[in-house]
């Protein structure tokens, strides 16, 4: 099976308490209002989020009003955290990057022609033939999906090496005078960061692991499966306009989480003669406190089930497609027993469940 070699995150420099976010971003999301502003500052608190990395200050992002100047900053702060964590990944994996094959890429938050991917390979030092698979719209799943590109991949192509970057600045696009309850709540989950993954074919075995500082699980990208539920477009994605990106995000989520994600679980499960009992680790998106919850009443998790996951969105905030392979890493670095099977999953605009199944 194809095998992960190296998982790393980058953050942008500005971080923030939640706290200071909601003190800042008061007044101009819901103006003088004293109760606006406690009331704001209540959601906050009860996001299950401390703090957060920014890509600007946030005196600069509260003035950011303009959908052009946004996306501008929004393409160069992703080159800049794009080109770390891909150049930090393949010197964890000990990898150059003209042994890369292929790279995929997947974001939400920015649009950008040529895409991501294409303007690294040279920056980076790829090869120029190198295969590009840049993904949009995948939303807070873009990390499973991408992850379950790359298995495909390298099931067709067992003799290379491919690469997927992930790379959210929702920061950079939240509206700040935008006083709808999607927004409100939105501002008080999500943060910015990139993640890397290196993964070589399964005829390489032993390639990519020649610089392992402070050694890490490599664990194995074993099955896919991808849940798309009818007529539910508008519970969770972007409403683009001149404005730049509007959030959609449907109190409607927990509700479908908990009805439908067990189903697509047991399903993948099923495949390969596994029950929910025998996942060694949960490695879920940080979708949330009440989708989290969701979560674990659906499948009857166990209470410590989601702990790196709420780690995660504890320390970084909701990353987008980037948080579930933060919370990879996270548990790469500290594995189960080897061969254990191990369940990466993400919800995503459609409504969308995506997962991975993967052996450590």
């Amino acid at each position: 099976m194809p095998r992960v070699t190296a998982i790393e995150t980058v953050l942008p420099q500005y971080r923030y308490t939640q706290d200071e976010i909601a003190e800042a971003i008061a007044r101009p999301t819901l103006g003088e209002s004293a109760v606006g502003s406690l009331f704001l500052k209540k959601i906050q608190a009860n996001a299950g989020v401390s703090a957060r990395h920014l890509s600007l200050p946030l005196e600069e992002l509260i003035a950011l009003d303009d959908f052009t100047e946004a996306n501008r900053m929004w393409l160069d702060t992703a080159l800049d955290v794009g080109e770390r964590v891909l150049t930090e990944a393949l010197r964890t994996a000990g990898l150059r990057p003209e042994d890369v094959d292929a790279v995929i890429s997947t974001t939400v938050t920015g649009l950008a022609v040529p895409s991501l991917e294409a303007r690294l390979v040279h920056r980076v030092g790829m090869r120029p033939d190198v295969k590009r698979i840049p993904l949009f719209g995948n939303g807070c799943a873009g990390g499973a999906v991408g992850l379950a590109r790359l298995h495909e991949y390298l099931r067709a192509y067992p003799d290379q090496v491919a690469v997927l970057l992930a790379v959210e600045l929702c920061s950079l696009a939240y509206q700040y005078q935008d006083t709808t309850m999607a927004n409100v709540v939105a501002s008080s989950l999500f943060g910015d960061g990139a993640a890397a993954v290196v993964a070589v074919g399964g005829n390489r075995a032993g390639v990519g692991d020649g610089d392992r500082t402070g050694a890490v699980g490599s664990p194995e990208l074993v099955d896919t499966y991808s849940w798309l539920l009818p007529d539910t477009e508008g519970v969770l994605g972007w409403d683009i306009g001149a404005h730049g990106f509007r959030i959609r995000l449907s109190p409607e989520l927990p509700a479908l989480t908990e009805e439908h994600f067990p189903t697509a679980v047991r399903s993948l499960l099923a495949r390969h003669e596994l029950t929910t009992d025998r996942i060694a680790s949960w490695i879920c998106h940080s979708g949330g406190p009440k989708v989290l919850t969701a979560i674990e009443r659906s499948l009857a998790l166990p209470p410590q089930a989601l702990a790196l996951t709420r780690q995660s969105m504890a320390d970084r905030g909701n990353l987008s497609s980037v948080s579930v392979l933060d919370v990879l890493r996270m548990a790469a670095e500290s594995p189960p027993p080897s061969g254990a099977p191990g369940l990466v999953a993400a919800l995503g605009p459609g409504f969308a469940v995506e997962l991975v199944l993967i052996r450590w």
